[in-house]
Parts: structure tokens; sequence; C-alpha cells
């Protein structure tokens, strides 16, 4: 039996995994960053969070020419903990759309892969909280949140540069775009400090018909309008992202380290 072919949606634009590659989108502030041409409904996706996800999922696909540009750097932000554990599953039962983060590290003069680094990703759940003991912004009065760890959690990088978390779709909180957090450390030394976003059609679809989500309020700021990233530069940190047959979001995103 032939191999299923898989389709990624490269920043909103559609291509079959192998094809020739095209990215592209447009910002303006406050608008919506997104060329999608997906068709799927919130119900294709499964709820809950990851309880219930047996077996193991495909590999995740990468664009088979990768950015291999230095990824925008950024402050650790209010929300960082410390001593965050090495794990694949980061969710501590949270409930949400479940969804696979795949990150491929690279070298971005010579696109070659970075094995051995640690990489820490942390967000908000569907929400907007974060757990920890952060700054107050992150979990207001929110006593139980901030005696946990949820949403947070380190892999090391294989011999591709490749980890993968599997977590749930983020949340929304005012005044930015939906995002992760993302730290890369090799030894002692920090590689880098960023932020990854999402296809704003694809936020709209999950906090619009997804039940996990359904009692958050219309979120207020689209990739456009993030002012953590300068005018244009949204277009170019949000993942690529594709629909599993398990009703798993797969997110992935080829990351570029600067020497």
């Amino acid at each position: 039996m032939p191999m299923k072919r898989r389709t990624i949606i490269l920043g909103g634009g559609a291509i079959v995994a192998g094809a020739g590659i095209a990215f592209m989108a447009r910002s303006r502030a406050g608008e919506p960053i997104s060329l999608q041409s997906f068709d799927w409904q919130a119900s294709d996706f499964r709820a809950g969070g990851t309880a219930g996800i047996n077996g193991a999922l495909p590999e995740p696909i990468f664009r088979a020419e990768p950015q291999c540009i230095a990824t925008l750097a950024q402050t650790l932000g209010p929300c960082h903990t410390n001593d965050v554990p090495i794990r694949s599953d980061v969710t501590e039962g949270v409930t949400g759309l479940p969804t696979r983060i795949s990150l491929r590290l690279v070298e971005a003069s010579i696109c070659k892969p970075v094995e051995g680094a640690d990489v820490e990703i942390w967000h908000a759940d569907a929400r907007g909280v974060y757990s920890g003991e952060a700054a107050a912004m992150c979990n207001a009065d929110d006593a139980e949140a901030r005696a946990t760890g949820f949403l947070r959690g380190r892999q090391v990088s294989d011999a591709n540069g490749v980890v993968s978390f599997l977590t749930v779709y983020p949340g929304w909180y005012p005044s930015r775009a939906v995002h992760i957090h993302l730290r890369i450390l090799l030894g002692n030394r920090e590689l880098l400090v960023s932020q990854l976003l999402f296809d704003d059609a694809l936020s709209d679809l999950v906090y619009q018909g997804h039940p996990d989500y359904a009692a958050r309020p219309v979120r207020a700021t689209m990739n456009g309008g993030d002012t953590v990233f300068a005018s244009g530069d949204a277009a170019r940190f949000i993942f690529d992202f594709e629909k599993l047959d398990t009703g798993v979001l797969q997110a992935s995103y080829t990351i570029g380290i600067a020497a």
C-alpha cells in the first residue's frame, strides 16, 4: 500500500510534503496574518488534552529547505520559571486541543543540525493562564496554577536537531497574539530566547469552535498587532502546521541559530 501523502500549511499556503516551497504572508497592524487554504472544522480535532492518545504519532514534516536564518531574539519575559523538567508531554492533565510542537535546530550559516541542545518551551493554557511561581500578571489570584508546572518542559535535540513536545493549543491573553516561548541552551551557553506564533485563521477555528476554548471571549490581538514583534517580522515566525489523522494538530518550525 502506498504511503499516504500529508499536507502541511506554510504560513497559510498549503503544499504537499516534498513539493516546492513558497512562503507568503502579509501584516498590517492589528490585522490577521494568514493566507490559509484549509477547510477543517474544530470537530476534526480531539478535545480534552492529550489523555487517550495511544501509539506513536507520525514523524514531523519540516520544510524541504529550512529557513536557516537567525531566529528573532526576545527576553525571557515575566512568566518564565526555573527547574523545568525534561519531558515530552508537558500538559500535566490540562485540557485543550492536543498539539505536538516540533522544532528543528540548525546553524543559520550552513543549515547543519544542532545536536545536544537543551530546548525549553512554555505557554499559557486555554484560559490564557501560565503555571508556576511567576509574575502576578501570569496567573494572578490562581493559587492552583501557581502551585503546578503545566505547559512547561525541556527536551534535548537529537542528531537531526529535532525536539518534539506534546501539549495543547495555547490560549490567548490581552495585548498578545497566540504564541509559545522557547529558550535554547548548549552546555552553559544560551543560544536563543524567542517566541513563535500561530496562524490567525487557525486560532479563529480553535477559539470559535473547539469545546475546550468555548468559554473565552473574542480575542483582541492578531499577529499583525502583536507589539513584541517589530512591524513586518511576525509573518516570519508562524508555525507550519498540519492535522494528523489522530485529531492532533502538528506544529513545526525550523530555528536558525546564529554562531
